[in-house]
């Protein structure tokens, strides 16, 4: 080979090799010469701001026939905060994915119904989305976390089948643990279901706990009290009946009260239908002081033409916020 192309050869090889070197030395905090340099400056963060101000309320709509009611529009509702009315800003219609606690009771008033209520709460896991969790409480003499969250019913149905009914009934207690679960819950539509048949008579927390714990929580709490006999603690008039309906009220759900266990089942497939077929409503609050007061919430449904009349259950109101959120941070 002559000089001229080894010459040439060692040309292309040094065009090559010298970006090479000067970008692996860059890549080390140093320039092309040797010399330190100043650390690259960082990239700037991008953030993500949740919208924490808007007023999530789902909304349920029935006919004078106790029918559920699809098809309506953000114009057919209008929401009232402390009495102001507020502009709807956020619809939706669409079936989510739900965080659901059951609360079951195993106590030993539930002796001679727990088989036929053990099938009625299978039969509300059945009708979920498969995107749902559950997880499972049940209380006696104290409420006891039986199964954690899962999307596999056949967990929960398992532990279902084990616990023998026995002891006091602790129902306070256990919709406080109930309602502490849920926050760990994935989704950000969130129930509980209480199966119960008697008042309660072992709880450390009062009625008034869990009421004031279930007003700082976005849950929707449905109740099934078994009246077994005409002096039921459940029975029409009774505490114990007017402290689950209150508690369901004011969350936007709603309370059972059959007489039958045989009634159990077809309660639990429309708790469950309903919970596919709510609305959900959005809005800023034209209030926005930080102050944690307690604000009251009314809904209306105005009718399409041609229905005459419509019924609508939601939450009855929320605590404001005392503080802006942090911005939620995204890399």
């Amino acid at each position: 080979m002559t000089r001229k192309n080894w010459t040439f050869i060692v040309a292309v090889f040094l065009l090559i090799l010298l970006p090479a070197v000067m970008f692996a030395r860059a890549g080390r905090g140093q320039n092309p010469q040797g010399n330190p340099t100043d650390k690259p400056e960082k990239q700037p963060t991008q953030t993500l701001k949740i919208d924490v101000d808007l007023v999530l309320v789902n909304a349920t709509v029935t006919d004078s026939l106790n029918r559920y009611v699809s098809g309506l529009e953000a114009n057919h509702f209008q929401v009232w905060e402390d009495k102001l009315e507020q502009k709807v800003e956020y619809f939706s219609a669409e079936d989510v994915p739900i965080s659901i606690g059951v609360i079951f009771d195993v106590s030993g008033s539930m002796k001679d119904k727990i088989s036929t209520a053990r099938q009625a709460a299978a039969t509300f896991l059945k009708t979920g989305n498969p995107e749902d969790e559950y997880f499972l409480v049940e209380f006696a003499n104290r409420p006891e976390v039986a199964s954690d969250f899962t999307t596999d019913i056949t967990k929960l149905q398992s532990k279902l089948i084990q616990t023998p009914a026995k002891g006091m009934t602790a129902m306070y207690d256990s919709v406080y643990l109930g309602l502490e679960k849920l926050k760990e819950g994935s989704n950000p539509k969130k129930a509980l279901l209480l199966i119960t048949d008697g008042e309660d008579n072992r709880s450390r927390y009062t009625f008034q706990n869990v009421k004031e714990f279930v007003k700082e929580q976005d849950v929707q709490i449905y109740g099934i009290g078994i009246v077994d006999d005409w002096n039921s603690q459940l029975g029409a008039g009774r505490t114990g009946r007017a402290l689950i309906e209150e508690l369901s009220d004011l969350t936007g759900g709603r309370a059972f009260f059959p007489d039958s266990v045989y009634e159990l089942e077809d309660i639990c497939t429309k708790i469950a239908v309903e919970l596919k077929n709510q609305y959900v409503i959005g809005y800023h609050s034209t209030n926005g002081a930080k102050d944690g007061k307690w604000r009251k919430l009314r809904v209306k449904v105005n009718p399409p033409k041609g229905i005459q009349h419509l019924n609508v259950r939601a939450k009855q109101g929320y605590y404001a916020p005392t503080t802006d959120a942090a911005p939620v941070t995204k890399h």
